[in-house]
């Protein structure tokens, strides 16, 4: 079978390239071989095609469980090892129509709203816990945040003896599978070896079973109480999940609810708190934009609507930059081919694996001019299809929590920045690299010189004294 042409490297060397340096590994193949080429990482999966053209990514985004492409099982293990077999990730087809179906409601509308001033309190109280004048690793409160706002928003836990443990082992869990050495057991069979508790895979094993136990008896004490998902008084998305029901009046068994829960907490937390932590990167590190973004927040009331913040333009300017410039997620889930289908050029048999590279897409420079560049003003002056700006994926795939997502980013950013002076200590040499199965900053330092005080809120507070 023909294939676009790639790197000739034995498929070993070419899985080293990506699981340890795959941001000049995919730099080097598009250099070399242009807008699509064929890596083989492993004999088992088979060669794997790239495409980063945007009419590339439109067949394969528009066509997914269609008749053009399914989804293969191969390339999901990784992601199984995490989220389980009964996950949206796993699906294709009708089984994957009916996951979503269940799984959307909760971030639409009033319900994910509502999830407003728990995310700006939580951010708050977070950020807190630092005193001024001391030095933190940025992503240390960023990892906080975004799994407590999990812990609460959707498994719907408050602080007591499940929540404490299930932060602790869900911390655990998530900076093992972020390092090199764990990459390579999710991405490498042969690693996968349990020489006890003290092994990388024999911690990640029992670590994961911890959580399930956790997550198991929540869920059966949910059942218990099944009043309190009847009585609309909780919003928590583990209450919605339970009480959702498919077409066929069928709600989900407590192994898809498992595997759905982990699945949100794997899309949400990790994803999250990087973009948060890139964020504060780049707003700290160019005075123009911290300086525009304190201008633009002083405009509003910060205790006013959380959709009125999540509206604002240039706000939402500088999280799109974020995410375009060093998108978390790599790659869209790989899709095999059913049927010949002609990609740009490429014609391709039956039972080819392809992906589209969002990290080769978002530089583009007839669509990104200086892509290397932060510069969220590109966000103001046009729009980008869903095929040239896509962090969170596309079609039928693309990330459930998207919305989700987006809202806690800029509402989190708007809290810490209001409400807290911070500045870089050491970040002249932060990188891009490999986190576990996405991407993150290499590590750097933040300090907190005070508490911040936009101009309307010392108007506020000198309003309110002279009331009193």
């Amino acid at each position: 079978m023909a294939l676009p042409q790639g790197p000739r490297a034995p498929s070993a060397l070419q899985m080293l390239q990506w699981v340890t340096t795959p941001f000049s590994f995919m730099r080097s193949c598009h250099r070399k071989y242009g807008d699509h080429f064929t890596i083989r990482l492993n004999p088992r999966f088979g060669p794997l095609v790239f495409f980063s053209h945007p009419e590339a990514l439109q067949v394969i985004l528009t066509n997914d469980d269609a008749e053009l492409f399914e989804s293969p099982g191969s390339f999901n293990v990784a992601l199984e090892l995490l989220t389980g077999t009964q996950s949206v990730f796993a699906f294709s087809g009708e089984r994957h129509r009916r996951a979503r179906q269940l799984l959307m409601p909760p971030f639409h509308g009033e319900r994910m709203r509502s999830y407003g001033e728990l995310i700006r309190d939580i951010t708050e109280q977070v950020m807190n816990e630092y005193q001024p004048g001391q030095a933190f690793p940025a992503r240390k409160p960023m990892q906080t945040i975004s799994l407590r706002v999990i812990l609460r928003a959707v498994f719907g836990l408050v602080d007591g003896s499940r929540y404490r443990q299930l932060e602790n082992h869900l911390g655990t869990l998530l900076d093992g599978v972020s390092n090199p050495i764990s990459a390579s057991l999710l991405f490498v069979p042969s690693m996968r070896q349990d020489l006890g508790p003290h092994s990388p895979w024999g911690r990640f094993i029992r670590n994961r079973q911890r959580i399930d136990k956790l997550i198991y008896e929540e869920i059966a004490d949910r059942r218990k109480n099944r009043d309190d998902l009847n009585d609309g008084q909780r919003n928590d998305i583990l209450t919605l999940l339970m009480s959702a029901r498919d077409e066929a009046g069928e709600g989900l068994s407590d192994v898809e609810l498992r595997d759905e829960l982990m699945t949100l907490l794997i899309a949400g937390h990790e994803t999250t708190a990087t973009a948060l932590t890139w964020a504060l990167y780049w707003i700290h590190r160019l005075p123009g934009v911290r300086e525009r973004l304190l201008q633009e927040l002083e405009s509003v009331d910060h205790n006013s609507d959380p959709s009125v913040v999540f509206k604002l333009p240039y706000l939402n300017a500088v999280c799109s930059e974020t995410l375009r410039i060093y998108p978390v997620a790599l790659l869209t889930f790989a899709r095999v081919t059913r049927s010949r289908v002609t990609l740009t050029g490429v014609t391709l048999e039956p039972g080819t694996t392809v992906t589209g590279c969002i990290y080769l897409a978002h530089r583009r420079k007839e669509v990104f001019p200086d892509p290397e560049e932060f510069r969220p003003d590109r966000f103001l002056e046009r729009h980008y299809s869903p095929y040239e700006f896509l962090p969170f994926g596309g079609g039928v795939r693309r990330c459930l929590g998207m919305a989700f997502a987006q809202f806690e980013m800029r509402l989190a950013l708007s809290t810490i920045l209001s409400r807290f002076d911070l500045a870089l200590t050491d970040a002249h040499n932060v990188r891009q690299q490999r986190r576990g199965l996405v991407s993150g900053p290499s590590p750097f330092k933040m300090v907190r010189t005070g508490r911040a005080r936009l101009p309307n809120d010392v108007e506020r507070l000198a309003k309110e004294q002279v009331s009193q």
